[in-house]
């Protein structure tokens, strides 16, 4: 199969306002105007109905201090833990969806369903990016957003792994050498410069709300 890839952490929500986390790794970007990713998960998975219940899901993006959290939600079933309790992960308040997101995660991509395809073993929900929200320790005076400073998680045939150093930024095989650089190398000023947040057409300053509607340990379910 296709490795490495993204390990995501997912919150759903049920109409009731019960909320879940579960880990997934078939995720992706799948189109760039409009903005929409898809998440492949098994229909058996707690959470399953509750995205065919709302319609709606929030994916979030994990780091390294985020690896136990992240392999405790795809291992351990809401059926049977709470798992914001249990992982010490914060719920807040999403900008659009009625579905909570991780305070914890540098990036949060809320989305709405558009289409589920029964593939086999996992449905995949395709769905538009309605908001991306994202952690403003991130960000510099000039709104460039710095992912790579949040260590991003990666996934690959069962075990977890960071994103190590920068290599090159798009296009740097064709680009005109900036004089002292490498051959096929951008120096790292230029590279830094080069990281810009493009997830989606909307994108939100998270600015944390002291208060929530999903307040952790209360009434939630999960997987």
């Amino acid at each position: 199969m296709l490795y490495p890839v993204p390990a995501v952490l997912v919150t759903v929500a049920d109409r009731e306002g019960n909320s879940n986390i579960f880990t997934v790794a078939w995720a992706g970007t799948i189109c760039t105007n409009p903005p929409m990713l898809s998440i492949s998960v098994r229909p058996e998975r707690h959470s399953y109905h509750m995205m065919k219940e709302t319609g709606e899901f929030v994916v979030n993006l994990t780091t390294e201090s985020m690896a136990w959290a992240t392999d405790y939600c795809g291992v351990r079933s809401g059926r049977d833990v709470d798992k914001w309790k249990e992982t010490g992960l914060t719920p807040e308040k999403a900008n659009v969806v009625d579905v909570p997101v991780i305070k914890e995660s540098p990036v949060n991509i809320e989305c709405r369903v558009v289409k589920v395809e029964e593939l086999g073993s996992h449905h995949m929900f395709i769905a538009d990016v309605v908001a991306v929200d994202v952690d403003e320790a991130y960000m510099d005076e000039k709104d460039t957003f710095h992912l790579s400073m949040a260590k991003p998680l990666a996934y690959s045939h069962g075990r977890y792994y960071g994103m190590g150093e920068e290599l090159g930024s798009f296009g740097y095989s064709v680009r005109k050498q900036e004089k002292g650089a490498k051959a096929g190398r951008k120096t790292s000023k230029s590279a830094e410069k080069s990281r810009r947040c493009r997830e989606s057409s909307k994108v939100c300053r998270r600015e944390r709300r002291k208060e929530s509607n999903y307040p952790a340990g209360t009434n939630q379910k999960g997987e």
